[in-house]
């Protein structure tokens, strides 16, 4: 009996010593800034009827972002003389890429990507509910770490461009599959919905928007009127601040405006 006792008091020592040692590395967590841009690059083509990647990488390059997120990526297609576009961006703005395909197109592959300026750990690509005649569409996710050594999830898609009903369902998959991510999740992309429209209504039940009215457009890049670019942060343990978003404007480089947010990822307080 008294070897049990010792025992157990060895124990609730261990425990108590444990805690405070998890306590003490939490308080030691300083925030860290991450930089995320989301751009539907439109298949690498500019506004002037060329393929210069360089347009694109240029006002990647400008910003520094950690994370972006692109929309409308071909993979080795014939109109892009077979190249490998997420990976022609990676190599002139100096991060690393990964693709997720939607469909087969043009002798290659046509979908979303994702360029990251530290390492990935882990990925998929997750189908979207679609119908008839419609372009199918994914979810690419990532997990990567960060500087302060915290595991962080990035999310990459593009939401149908022609039925509300399906963006609807497709909305549903995302809170379904990713609004339960035990990790800060942050989720980019052209959502072809409005601000005040229900799909973005039923997103914010799990997800909070980066800006919260259409004072931000992102569409048409030469004369933007509409706001369907978005970056959002999982509404979890996660606790967010948003220093700063900013609507890039050019022209040339796309028919979507990219769209860019600096947030701090706050200690968690338990």
């Amino acid at each position: 009996m008294q070897i049990c006792k010792i025992t157990h008091k060895f124990i609730l020592i261990f425990i108590i010593l444990l805690s405070n040692f998890l306590q003490a590395q939490n308080s030691d967590k300083k925030a860290v800034t991450i930089k995320v841009l989301t751009f539907n690059i439109f298949h690498g083509a500019t506004l002037k009827g060329d393929y210069n990647f360089d347009v694109i990488a240029n006002i990647i390059n400008k910003l520094s972002p950690d994370l972006v997120a692109l929309q409308e990526v071909d993979y080795k297609t014939n109109r892009i003389n077979k190249k490998d576009l997420a990976l022609e961006l990676a190599v002139k703005t100096d991060m690393i890429p990964l693709f997720g395909k939607a469909f087969n197109f043009d002798n290659g592959e046509y979908g979303v990507a994702i360029l990251s300026r530290t390492s990935i750990i882990s990925s998929r690509n997750i189908a979207l509910p679609n119908i008839k005649n419609n372009e199918p569409r994914t979810a690419l996710e990532v997990k990567t770490i960060l500087t302060n050594q915290d595991t962080i999830t990035f999310i990459s898609t593009h939401l149908d461009h022609k039925t509300d009903s399906l963006r609807i369902i497709q909305v549903e998959k995302l809170n379904k599959t990713f609004g339960n991510n035990k990790y800060p999740t942050i989720l980019a992309g052209d959502f072809n919905a409005l601000p005040e429209s229900n799909e973005i209504k039923l997103l914010k039940e799990k997800w909070g928007i980066t800006s919260k009215n259409n004072s931000e457009p992102t569409f048409p890049s030469k004369n933007p009127i509409k706001k369907i670019d978005y970056i959002t942060l999982l509404k979890n343990i996660s606790n967010w601040k948003i220093l700063k978003t900013e609507v890039i404007q050019d022209s040339v480089a796309s028919d979507h405006c990219a769209f860019y947010a600096e947030m701090e990822l706050l200690p968690f307080q338990k």
